[in-house]
């Protein structure tokens, strides 16, 4: 980056410099690579949703959905019927 910020400075200063000179770094050299990097992170990000969803499938979804309505969660709160009544008078 800094040598970047530098040949621009240079070519800003020296307008008539030769840009073909074996020392001076193109500008757009880094175009392609970030391509690159920018593809394989969207490529890896894609194959990580892909890997979630289809162990979402084969470990969780085969699981039934707990019954969630009001009536359900009564029972399930509700206290056990006891067996000895007959004692709480």
């Amino acid at each position: 980056m800094l040598a970047l910020v530098m040949v621009r400075a240079h070519r800003m200063a020296n307008p008539s410099a030769d840009s073909t000179s074996p020392d001076a770094v193109p500008l757009d050299s880094p175009r392609p690579e970030l391509r690159k990097l920018a593809l394989k992170l969207i490529l890896l990000v894609l194959a990580k949703i892909t890997l979630l969803t289809l162990i979402w499938w084969v470990a969780i979804a085969p699981y039934s959905r707990p019954d969630t309505r009001p009536a359900a969660i009564e029972h399930l709160l509700a206290p056990a019927p006891s067996s000895s009544s007959s004692q709480v008078k």
